[in-house]
């Protein structure tokens, strides 16, 4: 016996009746949102079923209530501490203002009773619905809540119980597992610090720098390769924050003359926890101390994230999926070279085959990968590794960084002897990465027949796509900069301008990439002793393979960023 489908009422009748929904449709919505404990408006929205505008005039002939645009509305007027904080999030209202005995209260459902009678019971306050849009009530609870997450950031008022509680363990470098660290500082201090952590984390922050001067305390934030300052809290506390960041770190307290090295876990759930390298140096004022976030979801972007022109991809995964050979990633610090290390790595892990790494130190924790930490007191170092893993039948083999001679020849002998051996060094190009390794002494011969494949690279903000701008450059500019004559035509250059969702108009970051495989023609001029010049001449006018700075106008022309990033990231 079929079920009978009970009529519609209230607002979804009257969308249904306005031809905004279809009945199926609605019915669906009512279920999947009271299953999901959402309120209906905010289901309809939030999954493009109905607009707000839309909404808003459905429920104000059906309620007979007006419309308040709560984007004109002065958010000074806005009642103190009246609502809970929580309330506002939980209940997805706002308190406009109080007038007499009554609270109004802004809502885009005016059905949503259960709100109001919270309120009521929290405040003491009888309440009054505002009938406002949707969108505009969702984005002002956001900025609130924004607010509320600023004010935290200062000690005063820091009573959340939440981040009392934050799970902080300290790793223990040499052990390779987790001690958990009892030792408790003042209250206001650690939740002060938690906060730090987990805004740092929540803004896609890369590093926290905690940097003590003579008059101020500041924390500054690098997001999208850039440091920004987050906060200044009262200088004469820094002390106490130093104290309380290398007991969780698990350094020595009573040391404050050389630096020191440890790391954090941050447990946000049982599935995932985030990893903080920490360094402490001591300067005129105090211990600066950096904390590098370490993020394992970093490594799982996948390769169609990271930036690679179709062309550029296919290159790497055909040097992916060679059974011998070098890859060799090349950039200054901060370029992203890991990510692109761990992205092939991740591409290459199965159950077939033997990888391991030897890295300085072990960044971020790959499942099914052997991965070894440099240790130098004990005289582990590159070379050493690399020995040791081909004593161990291995198929892949990842070293951090060509630093030195020998840790060059035995990586050379292991991609000449059937293995793939990817690896970094500091260069600023692909050409100069094969003059590099001849400076250090390999010899022509081994450079020309073991490296596959050289991706010189940089990180570039990305425009946020909410709020960038077009923006007219006069065409000798762009022929300076690089653009050809044929380009200009269909040319569409934008800027960064800067909005409520991105970090003064832009919002991540993305890979520009130098991709060149070795070919026969490469291989004759290293075996020559050819310099960069010629090298780079080869690959680029020759062979057509986009350098940095081509790669760069690239992502222009496609709108991802602009021309001051580019010219920021690739002129020397």
């Amino acid at each position: 016996m079929e079920a009978i489908a009970l009529p519609l009422n209230g607002l979804p009748k009257r969308l249904v009746d306005d031809g905004i929904l279809e009945e199926e449709s609605a019915r669906e919505a009512l279920d999947q949102a009271n299953s999901s404990n959402t309120p209906f408006v905010s289901y309809l929205v939030t999954n493009n079923l109905a607009s707000s505008t839309d909404i808003a005039l459905a429920a104000s002939a059906q309620f007979g209530a007006p419309v308040l645009d709560l984007a004109a509305f002065d958010k000074d007027l806005f009642p103190k501490d009246v609502v809970d904080i929580k309330l506002i999030r939980m209940h997805h209202t706002i308190p406009l203002f109080k007038r007499e005995n009554r609270l109004y209260i802004a809502v885009s459902d005016p059905t949503n009773l259960r709100a109001l009678d919270e309120l009521t019971f929290h405040t003491g306050i009888s309440t009054q619905a505002i009938l406002v849009e949707e969108d505009k009530l969702s984005d002002t609870i956001a900025q609130l809540l924004e607010q509320d997450d600023d004010q935290m950031m200062n000690l005063d008022g820091l009573d959340d119980a939440d981040l009392d509680g934050l799970d902080v363990a300290a790793v223990d470098e040499e052990n390779g597992g987790d001690e958990d660290t009892s030792e408790v500082d003042e209250a206001p201090i650690v939740r002060f610090i938690n906060k730090v952590l987990l805004d740092a984390i929540k803004m896609g922050a890369s590093d926290i720098h905690f940097e003590p001067y003579e008059k101020i305390y500041r924390v500054r934030f690098r997001t999208d390769g850039i440091l920004h300052e987050r906060t200044r809290p009262p200088q004469n506390i820094s002390a106490r924050i130093t104290v309380r960041l290398k007991v969780m770190s698990q350094m020595d307290i009573s040391e404050r003359r050389i630096p020191q090295d440890g790391r954090i876990k941050l447990k946000l759930s049982r599935s995932r926890s985030i990893d903080f390298r920490v360094n402490t140096l001591p300067t005129l004022w105090g211990e600066k101390i950096v904390l590098r976030i370490l993020d394992p979801s970093s490594a799982q972007m996948g390769i169609d994230s990271l930036g690679y022109e179709p062309d550029q991809k296919d290159l790497f995964m055909k040097a992916l999926h060679r059974p011998q050979g070098m890859i060799l990633v090349t950039g200054p610090t901060g370029s992203g070279k890991t990510v692109s290390l761990y992205t092939g790595l991740n591409i290459l892990n199965n159950d077939e085959r033997n990888i391991s790494t030897a890295e300085d130190p072990v960044e971020i924790n790959l499942e099914g990968i052997n991965q070894v930490n440099m240790n130098y007191k004990v005289g582990l170092d590159f070379a050493e590794a690399l020995r040791a893993f081909l004593r161990q039948d291995p198929d892949i083999i990842m070293v951090g960084e060509i630093r030195d001679l020998t840790t060059a020849e035995v990586a050379v002998k292991a991609a000449q002897t059937g293995h793939l051996v990817l690896s970094t060094l500091h260069t600023n190009s692909a050409a100069e990465t094969l003059t590099r390794l001849r400076n250090m002494g390999v010899p022509a011969f081994n450079i020309a027949t073991s490296v596959s494949l050289i991706i010189a690279q940089r990180l570039a903000r990305k425009l946020c796509e909410h709020c960038k701008e077009p923006i007219t450059i006069p065409e000798n500019t762009l022929l300076e900069e690089g653009f050809r004559e044929e380009d200009l035509g269909e040319l569409s250059i934008y800027t960064a301008v800067g909005c409520d969702k991105c970090n003064n108009g832009y919002k991540g970051r993305v890979g520009v990439y130098e991709v060149v495989p070795i070919s026969d023609q490469l291989a004759e001029i290293i075996m020559s002793d050819g310099n960069s010049i010629q090298i780079a001449e080869q690959a680029h006018n020759v062979e057509g393979f986009n350098n940095l700075r081509q790669s760069g106008l690239l992502k222009i022309r496609q709108g991802v960023t602009t021309l001051e990033e580019i010219n920021r990231v690739t002129k020397d």
